[in-house]
């Protein structure tokens, strides 16, 4: 991903302003280190960009935690404000290559857009995890009358899949670069035909990052239309027994689930084409939505109201985890925006699917930096601890 790296530098030369067209908002110290984050606005896309300090060379690279699916907004940043500061340059990723083809804007969504969302086709199905994109695309082309959603954490591989859309000449795609775990909550009810989960990472030593759960069958069975089908399909035989026992087990009260072992698929993307040559065994799961769920009314707000920044606060903020019974807030770094405002990063919301982001506070305001969380209860609800929280 983009960076360069650079001399060390007198970092008071770091104002406000507006370096082309890259905006600077605000610079932040990280209370337990040298670091600093530097809050932009670019293309009216706002993110933070890291300044880590090492003893001989530095390094100002994208935060992953806001970065933008446009690569290129994060190299112009970074080079306006490389330029205007006069920085002196050790070695740079930065290339813009405005002959590549460009990212297709349109079929590029937020989470925020599913707010109150209307599908335009007859029918959708969403992928989760789509990878290479290759059974993405082929399901597309197959059918252009249902929109099919490509749910993909990996930014490269949703950057890739997006120029595969242009060259394609697709119109029935939509790249969301976003946890599906999240995005699925925001998902009208009854709305999907299907939901593909392809070869999901494992996660054998960490089952709690696994995306099928009992919570995600729960959403899932919303989400899909009466008959719809979810479609799991691994080569892990961990993985199969682990999501058979989900699907059957004593949180779901009514399923219907059906199962085949090496059924050929008329797409087969590169990594299944090799397991399938080494003789691997690939399991297929489908479980069947049995009947229709109520509409979800997603009417939530995220605003701090009059919790704003006192210097009180610096005491008060604790670095370990509060768990709470369905959900948990952890505050995990502190950085400084001068001495009247801060800006905090956090985990909170669910411990299977939970939310990292940025607030921002100072005397004046106080708000989610970049993207408020998901409309989820849980979040909501664990919304109002935070805001207890930083009451002072």
């Amino acid at each position: 991903m983009p960076h360069i790296t650079v001399k060390p530098f007198d970092t008071s030369i770091i104002k406000k302003g507006e370096y082309g067209k890259t905006k600077l908002l605000f610079t932040a110290s990280d209370t337990h280190s040298d670091d600093e984050l530097i809050g932009v606005k670019h293309e009216e896309e706002s993110f933070l960009l890291h300044l880590k300090k090492g003893v001989e060379n530095w390094l100002l690279k994208y935060d992953k935690v806001t970065r933008p699916l446009k690569v290129n907004l994060v190299k112009q940043a970074i080079a306006n404000l490389s330029s205007a500061f006069e920085l002196e340059v050790l070695q740079s990723n930065i290339a813009i290559h405005p002959n590549k083809p460009v990212l297709a804007n349109a079929y590029e969504k937020r989470i925020e857009d599913f707010t109150n969302i209307e599908f335009p086709f007859e029918s959708v199905a969403i992928e989760v995890g789509f990878g290479s994109g290759k059974h993405l695309l082929y399901q597309a082309q197959q059918n252009p009358n249902r929109l099919f959603i490509g749910i993909e954490i990996h930014t490269p591989s949703a950057a890739q899949v997006l120029k595969q859309i242009k060259i394609l000449g697709l119109n029935n795609i939509w790249v969301v670069n976003y946890d599906a775990r999240l995005l699925l909550e925001s998902i009208p009810s009854n709305s999907c035909h299907q939901i593909f989960v392809h070869f999901p990472v494992p996660w054998d030593k960490k089952p709690h990052r696994r995306v099928i759960s009992s919570s995600f069958l729960e959403e899932s069975m919303r989400v899909l239309e009466k008959h719809g089908r979810l479609e799991l399909r691994t080569d892990s035989y961990k993985y199969f027994w682990y999501a058979l026992e989900t699907f059957l087990g004593d949180k779901v009260s009514k399923t219907s689930v059906e199962v085949r072992k090496n059924e050929a698929l008329a797409v087969t993307s590169k990594y299944e084409a090799r397991w399938i040559k080494q003789e691997k065994d690939i399991y297929d799961v489908y479980v069947t939505c049995l009947e229709e769920s109520e509409e979800r009314v997603l009417d939530f707000d995220f605003s701090f109201h009059d919790v704003l920044y006192k210097k009180e606060l610096l005491d008060k903020i604790n670095y370990k985890p509060l768990i709470f019974e369905d959900a948990f807030i952890h505050f995990e770094r502190l950085f400084k925006v001068g001495d009247e405002a801060v800006l905090i990063k956090l985990a909170f919301g669910s411990f299977d699917r939970p939310e990292h982001k940025f607030i921002y506070m100072d005397q004046f305001e106080t708000y989610y930096f970049n993207s408020n969380p998901v409309k989820t209860l849980t979040n909501y609800k664990t919304h109002f601890k935070i805001m207890e929280y930083l009451h002072v």
